[in-house]
């Protein structure tokens, strides 16, 4: 077995590694018994050099392995291999900082709190995520500083923005140079396409889903380092509470799976997608974090809410879950059932309004499976 690791490394343009590599295969390994593993963690490279090769690599790959992010449940377990005992609230938290990434999550101290760990990792001088970012993106991508732009223009609306308003925001030109960036960045992981209900393909939205980018761009850049309680400070801020919302709705859009299995429609066809409504002179303007259009005529409109206590609905959130449910069958002129699904920390608290609107109250325990 010959194993070569980080292939894209190896393989610079001036090194002719690939062609002698193809010959290697072609003349010698394949005719000896001989197994060959390669890897790369820059996804697209790989794609576009390997996979894709037109050359002495054409159609030579025999197992393809897309190894994916940690989930929460073998975040979970990793921590446990680790001594690191964290309940599931502070093992969410740390996961919307730091995604599945092991490179990252082994960074996790035992024995000490998720807001240590937080303080020690990303605020301190030493933590590996205080500066990882400035050197991310040039290990993965050839010129990335375009890259970093198109990152940079979508941590500004959490939402996502339309290819237009991204070529708007970075004034990079519109063209075949800018869809390779977003097809770049698609294929490792830091950026997600969504489509809005009922939009088309133009309308295509697309989101930073990339856990630390999205954390440092708006919490560690330029901000004091090796500040005791850093991190406590910064959670006391409003864009904390903002941050915390779409971090956990994006970690449940990652879990989807396991959304649709605790709502027992795992057998059913379904499509997600968001909902925003601008709104005009006769209906106010609304946002729906979530919809699972299912083929058996129900539509699950659901509601996210990352709290730290069971969450209560009072009446003045009544009257706006209300008028979302109101403007949405408005607008979809949808004749399909409407199902109002809470997906929260630690789940709604029982009264007249959640007895009243909630047809499903999910936890975060159903994102671990």
């Amino acid at each position: 077995i010959v194993f070569f690791d980080e292939l894209p490394w190896l393989a610079t343009k001036k090194s002719g590694f690939l062609r002698a590599f193809g010959f290697f295969w072609n003349n010698w390994a394949s005719k000896n018994n001989v197994v060959v593993v390669i890897c790369g963690s820059a996804a697209s490279w790989m794609i576009e050099k390997v996979v894709r090769d037109k050359g002495g690599l054409h159609n030579r790959i025999t197992k393809r392995i897309n190894l994916k992010p940690f989930s929460l449940a073998e975040t979970e377990v990793f921590f446990k291999s680790q001594n690191v005992k964290l309940n599931r609230y502070h093992t969410v938290l740390i996961y919307m900082i730091m995604g599945g990434i092991p490179h990252y999550l082994k960074e996790v101290k035992a024995g000490k709190s998720a807001v240590q760990n937080i303080n020690d990792i990303c605020f301190s001088n030493e933590g590996l995520l205080t500066d990882e970012f400035v050197n991310l993106y040039p290990a993965l991508f050839e010129h990335s500083d375009h890259h970093i732009l198109v990152v940079k223009a979508l941590a500004t609306k959490w939402k996502g923005l339309t290819r237009a308003a991204i070529i708007k925001k970075t004034k990079l030109p519109n063209g075949g140079g800018f869809t390779k960036i977003l097809t770049e960045l698609k294929q490792s992981g830091f950026i997600s396409e969504y489509y809005p209900f009922g939009k088309k393909k133009k309308d295509m939205i697309y989101r930073l889903t990339d856990e630390y980018s999205l954390f440092y761009l708006n919490f560690i850049e330029k901000r004091k380092r090796n500040v005791e309680g850093a991190w406590q400070a910064l959670s006391q801020r409003a864009v904390f509470t903002s941050w915390t919302g779409y971090a956990f709705e994006s970690l449940c859009l990652k879990h989807i799976n396991l959304i649709k299995e605790a709502l027992k429609i795992g057998g059913i066809y379904a499509e997600t997608s968001s909902f925003i409504f601008q709104g005009n002179e006769l209906l106010p303007g609304t946002q729906i974090d979530l919809l699972i259009d299912r083929n058996d005529q129900v539509i699950n409109l659901c509601e996210i809410k990352f709290y730290k206590t069971t969450f209560s609905i009072n009446k003045t959130y009544a009257e706006n879950l209300r008028n979302k449910i109101a403007v949405f069958k408005e607008v979809s002129k949808t004749k399909k059932q409407i199902f109002l699904t809470m997906i929260s920390s630690f789940g709604v608290i029982e009264n007249k309004y959640s007895q009243e609107l909630i047809d499903n109250n999910l936890t975060m325990e159903v994102l671990f499976g």
